[in-house]
Protein backbone atom coordinates (compact mmCIF):
# COMPACT_ATOMS: atom_id res chain seq x y z
CA UNK A 1 0.00 0.00 0.00
CA UNK A 2 2.88 2.16 0.41
CA UNK A 3 5.05 1.30 -1.84
CA UNK A 4 3.67 3.78 -4.27
CA UNK A 5 4.41 7.06 -2.18
CA UNK A 6 7.94 6.06 -1.85
CA UNK A 7 11.09 5.69 -3.98
CA UNK A 8 14.83 3.95 -3.68
CA UNK A 9 15.87 3.49 -0.04
CA UNK A 10 13.75 4.07 2.87
CA UNK A 11 14.58 5.38 6.30
CA UNK A 12 11.97 5.67 9.62
CA UNK A 13 12.14 7.78 12.08
CA UNK A 14 10.04 6.61 15.16
CA UNK A 15 8.40 9.33 18.07
CA UNK A 16 8.03 6.92 20.36
CA UNK A 17 6.01 9.43 22.81
CA UNK A 18 3.54 10.34 19.66
CA UNK A 19 2.63 6.19 19.18
CA UNK A 20 1.94 6.06 23.08
CA UNK A 21 -0.30 8.59 22.63
CA UNK A 22 -2.24 7.07 19.34
CA UNK A 23 -3.03 3.94 21.44
CA UNK A 24 -4.98 5.46 23.14
CA UNK A 25 -7.26 6.55 19.91
CA UNK A 26 -6.47 3.32 18.02
CA UNK A 27 -7.75 0.89 20.72
CA UNK A 28 -5.33 -1.49 18.92
CA UNK A 29 -1.66 -1.85 19.18
CA UNK A 30 0.64 -2.18 16.86
CA UNK A 31 2.99 -5.00 16.50
CA UNK A 32 6.77 -3.44 16.20
CA UNK A 33 8.05 -6.62 14.78
CA UNK A 34 5.01 -6.81 12.34
CA UNK A 35 5.29 -3.39 11.01
CA UNK A 36 8.76 -3.82 10.33
CA UNK A 37 8.10 -6.88 8.68
CA UNK A 38 5.98 -4.77 6.81
CA UNK A 39 8.17 -2.31 5.90
CA UNK A 40 10.75 -4.24 4.42
CA UNK A 41 7.87 -5.73 2.06
CA UNK A 42 6.81 -2.63 0.61
CA UNK A 43 10.27 -0.73 0.70
CA UNK A 44 13.76 -0.85 0.39
CA UNK A 45 14.38 -0.24 3.98
CA UNK A 46 17.86 1.17 4.66
CA UNK A 47 17.19 1.90 8.64
CA UNK A 48 14.71 2.42 10.96
CA UNK A 49 15.36 4.73 14.48
CA UNK A 50 13.14 4.55 17.62
CA UNK A 51 13.35 7.51 19.91
CA UNK A 52 12.29 7.37 23.40
CA UNK A 53 12.18 8.84 26.71
CA UNK A 54 13.91 6.05 29.27
CA UNK A 55 13.66 4.75 32.52
CA UNK A 56 16.73 3.30 33.02
CA UNK A 57 15.21 1.63 36.69
CA UNK A 58 12.76 -0.10 34.49
CA UNK A 59 13.17 -3.99 33.18
CA UNK A 60 10.57 -4.16 31.23
CA UNK A 61 11.52 -1.10 29.61
CA UNK A 62 14.59 -2.50 29.11
CA UNK A 63 13.60 -5.70 27.46
CA UNK A 64 10.87 -3.69 24.96
CA UNK A 65 14.57 -1.93 23.98
CA UNK A 66 16.46 -5.28 23.45
CA UNK A 67 13.50 -6.83 21.51
CA UNK A 68 13.01 -3.44 19.52
CA UNK A 69 17.57 -3.96 18.62
CA UNK A 70 17.31 -7.95 18.19
CA UNK A 71 13.90 -7.05 15.51
CA UNK A 72 16.28 -4.28 13.84
CA UNK A 73 15.43 -0.86 15.53
CA UNK A 74 18.58 1.37 16.04
CA UNK A 75 16.82 2.58 19.16
CA UNK A 76 18.12 6.25 20.59
CA UNK A 77 17.01 7.31 24.23
CA UNK A 78 17.79 9.35 27.00
CA UNK A 79 17.17 9.42 30.54
CA UNK A 80 13.32 10.98 31.39
CA UNK A 81 12.82 13.94 33.48
CA UNK A 82 11.04 14.61 36.53
CA UNK A 83 8.80 17.68 35.59
CA UNK A 84 6.70 19.51 38.54
CA UNK A 85 3.74 20.49 38.18
CA UNK A 86 1.75 22.27 40.57
CA UNK A 87 -2.08 22.13 38.73
CA UNK A 88 -3.69 19.80 41.35
CA UNK A 89 -5.78 18.15 38.44
CA UNK A 90 -2.74 16.35 37.79
CA UNK A 91 -2.96 12.55 38.45
CA UNK A 92 0.58 11.85 38.52
CA UNK A 93 3.42 10.79 41.64
CA UNK A 94 3.73 13.55 43.37
CA UNK A 95 1.95 16.56 40.92
CA UNK A 96 4.24 16.44 38.23
CA UNK A 97 5.16 14.21 35.15
CA UNK A 98 7.82 12.15 33.23
CA UNK A 99 9.06 14.00 30.02
CA UNK A 100 11.62 12.42 27.61
CA UNK A 101 11.68 14.23 24.54
CA UNK A 102 14.38 13.62 21.60
CA UNK A 103 12.64 15.78 18.72
CA UNK A 104 16.22 17.43 18.48
CA UNK A 105 18.05 13.50 18.43
CA UNK A 106 15.62 12.68 15.67
CA UNK A 107 15.98 15.91 13.60
CA UNK A 108 19.93 14.88 13.31
CA UNK A 109 19.68 11.58 12.60
CA UNK A 110 17.57 12.77 9.39
CA UNK A 111 20.08 15.09 8.50
CA UNK A 112 23.09 13.35 9.34
CA UNK A 113 22.10 9.83 7.32
CA UNK A 114 20.06 12.27 4.33
CA UNK A 115 22.61 10.46 1.91
CA UNK A 116 21.73 7.26 2.86
CA UNK A 117 17.99 7.09 1.51
CA UNK A 118 15.61 8.47 -0.89
CA UNK A 119 12.27 8.49 1.10
CA UNK A 120 11.73 8.80 5.14
CA UNK A 121 8.43 8.00 6.65
CA UNK A 122 8.34 9.76 9.53
CA UNK A 123 5.74 8.31 12.91
CA UNK A 124 5.02 10.98 14.39
CA UNK A 125 2.31 13.51 13.67
CA UNK A 126 4.05 16.72 15.60
CA UNK A 127 4.40 20.18 13.66
CA UNK A 128 7.44 20.75 15.07
CA UNK A 129 8.90 18.76 12.32
CA UNK A 130 6.97 20.46 9.69
CA UNK A 131 9.97 22.71 8.81
CA UNK A 132 12.16 19.61 8.83
CA UNK A 133 10.04 17.52 6.23
CA UNK A 134 10.07 21.09 3.82
CA UNK A 135 13.79 21.48 3.97
CA UNK A 136 14.15 17.55 3.36
CA UNK A 137 11.57 17.41 0.10
CA UNK A 138 12.90 21.04 -1.07
CA UNK A 139 16.53 21.35 -0.65
CA UNK A 140 17.34 17.48 -0.81
CA UNK A 141 14.24 16.03 -2.99
CA UNK A 142 13.44 13.73 -0.33
CA UNK A 143 9.96 11.35 -0.85
CA UNK A 144 8.45 12.29 2.64
CA UNK A 145 5.86 10.03 4.01
CA UNK A 146 3.75 10.31 7.69
CA UNK A 147 2.41 7.96 9.33
CA UNK A 148 -0.32 8.29 12.95
CA UNK A 149 -3.71 8.07 13.46
CA UNK A 150 -6.28 10.44 12.31
CA UNK A 151 -6.54 12.22 15.82
CA UNK A 152 -2.84 13.02 16.54
CA UNK A 153 -1.98 13.77 12.79
CA UNK A 154 -1.46 17.92 12.69
CA UNK A 155 -2.94 19.58 9.68
CA UNK A 156 0.71 21.06 9.15
CA UNK A 157 2.05 17.30 8.56
CA UNK A 158 -0.97 16.91 6.37
CA UNK A 159 0.31 19.53 4.01
CA UNK A 160 3.43 18.45 3.37
CA UNK A 161 3.96 15.13 3.27
CA UNK A 162 1.95 12.48 2.58
CA UNK A 163 0.07 11.32 5.17
CA UNK A 164 -0.85 7.08 6.21
CA UNK A 165 -3.73 6.49 8.56
CA UNK A 166 -2.61 3.50 10.93
CA UNK A 167 -5.90 2.45 10.39
CA UNK A 168 -5.20 2.33 6.64
CA UNK A 169 -2.86 -0.52 7.37
CA UNK A 170 -4.11 -1.82 10.64
CA UNK A 171 -3.86 -5.94 9.05
CA UNK A 172 -0.52 -5.89 8.77
CA UNK A 173 0.54 -4.57 12.05
CA UNK A 174 -1.98 -5.04 14.74
CA UNK A 175 -0.79 -6.92 17.42
CA UNK A 176 -3.02 -9.85 18.06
Amino acid sequence: MIKRFLKGKVSVFIDASNIYHSYKRLKWKIDLAKYVDYLRKESDLCEIYYYTGRDFDSNKQTKFINFLEKTGYKVRSKKIKFIKNNNTKTKTKDNGFFKGNLDVELVIDVLETKDDYNSLILVSGDSDFEPLLKLMKKKYNKKCLVMATKHSISIELIKCAKFINFNKIKKYIEKV
